[in-house]
């Protein structure tokens, strides 16, 4: 029974030592924690004190800080990169903010020094103009406040002007805006705050995150997520501005009026761009007014080339009083409409319709049947009006007539309407039958019967004798100063005997496409000839026709190297127009003669020697510099014209390289 007590006494004394153990150990660990708290309300005691306590508390050391709360963040690279470089946040901050102090400090010492002046200058004029009564010391703060403010503002101001960004607003701003509000505006762009900082809603004035897409709100603050969207919104359903196109086309442009004639260096005349301007704008004109009848011309075939006369705006040259009316393009004209001009124009003298197609028996009949006498009468396309209308409208209206020019009729005017002519059209001087596949030998024999002519011009499909052309020539070419003879292939040398027999008031002369006349008759022609020097020669394609041998023309055939040359010796001195195209057998030699240095063509405006193989970069400046007036020169298959030095105010056309045409060069 002893052992078991013992045993009891022993275990009993050991859980009683476990016990104090136990209490003495939660004692220390409430030490502990005692003064860890007490070490921690220490620390934060001595962050709040002031700059030179702080420095000494920062020297301490931090274990035990830093082992009382044992929290170890990660850091990132660029953190890692400044502490290893001595770079402080904080440093940076303080030394921001005493260089903001600095400027603060000498902006109001001016600010002082600028008051002390005024306040100097008004003592002195209170002084110099007598006693007054002193102002408030409020008014005077006030005073020295604004002051303050402005010169603040134009400091800043002036700093703003001498930015990259003023400028740049200023290149993009109206030219009316003025500099200061440009500077205003770029200040208030700059004092918007940076992505990550909050702000208040220029609408809806509610606290939100600014974001690099936050967009500018009506009065110049920021917009929030929603009032963005319904900003964007909006935008969208504005109707946007027409984007205005690019001024492209400007060479192209230039390049077809060269082609067409209708090219002018320089600035355009103040005629043109009104109509120009016209043109642009013909749904807004009423009338055309009492202009002259060159203008009212011009504006017509302005009009034809953009296809702008129709029923609509024929009405602006139909009026009671017009004389001539010129329709260049009818194609949009209906049967109606040429009889509306009719049936307006009561006075109508002179009558021009290209592509009338539409102009059918019907509006000849109405045409009859007006008291309407016609003096000139120019009809192309109508190949719907018939012979016996054609033979009416020269029986009771012929007596009138001084010009009747006929292009396109197919095959309704033929031999006897030229009689009818002769017959019934005793004032006619001008007769000119074009693209015609119905008048034979005979009707250029009925031809020689009109000796009232002075202008003759025929294209006629079929062949015809030379004897036949001769006769009429002779027969009327006395008095004739216009012959041209297109396309005639069968025209030889007897026909230049007659033209130098019988003609001696000729200023314009053409003979194309004709390969049996040859040198030796253009040189007869052409030497101690009574007519007068010609103003335009058209010797078109007059060449030796053979494919097989083009180079070979034992005979001479065409005009050649003699014959140009006794052309120029003839008319140079006055001629204006020259065409000689593809006459390809006028040598070198005979151009260099004729373009000496010591040869002068005052007269001469257009010069046309395209496909001459013998023209070079050298003749070309000849040409320029023997015809010191010459406006335009054609040089098209001309392949040894390369690099040509082209005068000021020419226009050489046709060069064969990526350019195609030179205009006004550098000398």
């Amino acid at each position: 029974m002893a052992r078991p007590r013992a045993s009891q006494r022993s275990s009993s004394r050991a859980q009683a030592q476990a016990q104090a153990q136990a209490q003495a150990q939660a004692q220390a660990q409430a030490q502990a924690q005692a003064q860890a708290q007490a070490q921690v309300q220490a620390q934060v005691q001595a962050q709040g004190q002031n700059a030179g306590n702080q420095a000494a508390q920062q020297a301490q050391p931090q274990a035990t800080t830093r082992s009382a709360r044992h929290i170890s963040g990660p850091q990132s690279a660029l953190t890692d990169y400044l502490a290893s470089h001595n770079i402080s946040a904080n440093q940076i901050r303080l030394n921001a903010d005493r260089r903001r102090a600095a400027a603060a400090q000498s902006v109001e010492a001016q600010a002082q020094a600028d008051l002390e002046a005024e306040a100097q200058q008004a003592d002195d004029d209170n002084e110099e103009a007598g006693p007054s009564e002193p102002a408030s010391g409020a008014r005077k703060e006030t005073d020295a406040q604004k002051t303050r403010h402005k010169i603040k503002e134009q400091q800043a101001i002036a700093k703003i002007k001498a930015s990259r960004a003023f400028k740049k607003r200023k290149r993009l701003a109206d030219e009316s805006e003025d500099d200061d509000d440009i500077a205003r505006a770029v200040m208030e762009s700059m004092s918007q705050p940076l992505p990550g900082q909050m702000d208040n809603c220029d609408i809806c004035q509610k606290r939100f995150t600014v974001t690099p897409y936050s967009r500018t709100g009506p009065n110049g603050g920021l917009l929030c997520a929603k009032c963005s969207k319904d900003a964007a919104a909006n935008d969208k359903r504005a109707p946007k501005k027409p984007r205005k196109a690019a001024g492209t086309g400007g060479r192209r442009k230039a390049q077809s009026s060269i082609l067409d004639g209708t090219y002018h260096t320089g600035a355009k005349k103040l005629t043109t761009l009104c109509i120009e301007t016209l043109a642009k704008n013909v749904d807004l004109a009423d009338s055309l007014g009492e202009l002259p009848d060159h203008i009212v011309d011009r504006i017509a075939r302005l009009f034809s080339k953009r296809r702008l006369l129709n029923r609509q705006t024929l009405a602006l040259f139909t009026q009671p009083p017009t004389s001539f009316v010129n329709i260049y393009d009818g194609a949009k004209l209906f049967t109606e409409d040429f009889i509306s001009i009719f049936q307006v124009a009561s006075n109508l003298k002179g009558f021009k319709a290209r592509n009338a197609i539409q102009f059918k028996d019907s509006v000849m009949g109405y045409l009859l049947s007006r008291d309407i006498s016609l003096t000139s009468f120019y009809l192309h396309g109508a190949n719907l009006l018939s012979d016996g209308m054609w033979h009416r409208f020269l029986k009771e209206k012929g007596s009138h007539l001084e010009s009747l020019r006929v292009y396109y009729t197919d095959r309704h005017f033929g031999d006897e309407i030229l009689a009818l002519i002769t017959e019934y059209c005793p004032n006619l001087a001008r007769l000119k039958v074009y693209h015609n596949q119905k008048v034979t030998d005979d009707g250029v024999l009925h031809i020689g019967q009109m000796t009232s002519l002075k202008h003759l011009g025929l294209h006629l499909q079929n062949k015809i004798k030379p004897a036949s052309i001769s006769s009429t020539i002779s027969d009327i070419g006395q008095h004739l100063e216009t012959l041209s003879l297109n396309m005639f292939y069968d025209a030889d040398d007897t026909v230049l005997r007659a033209i130098k027999s019988s003609c001696r008031s000729l200023r314009k002369l053409r003979i194309t496409d004709s390969d049996k006349v040859t040198d030796g008759g253009f040189v007869e022609l052409f030497t101690d000839w009574d007519n007068p020097p010609i103003e335009k020669i058209d010797f078109e394609k007059c060449r030796f026709g053979d494919s097989n041998r083009p180079r070979e023309n034992t005979l001479g055939h065409g005009l050649c190297s003699d014959g140009f040359i006794a052309l120029m010796q003839h008319s140079g001195r006055k001629i204006k127009e020259l065409n000689v195209h593809s006459c390809r057998h006028i040598s070198r030699s005979a151009l260099e003669e004729v373009f000496a240095e010591d040869k002068k063509y005052s007269e001469l405006l257009k010069l046309e020697v395209s496909f001459i193989e013998e023209v070079d970069d050298y003749i070309v400046g000849c040409i320029f510099r023997s015809c010191p007036n010459i406006q335009e020169v054609n040089v098209f298959g001309c392949m040894k014209v390369r690099d040509v030095r082209v005068p000021r105010g020419k226009v050489l056309v046709g060069v064969p390289n990526a350019v195609g045409m030179v205009i006004e060069g550098n000398d």
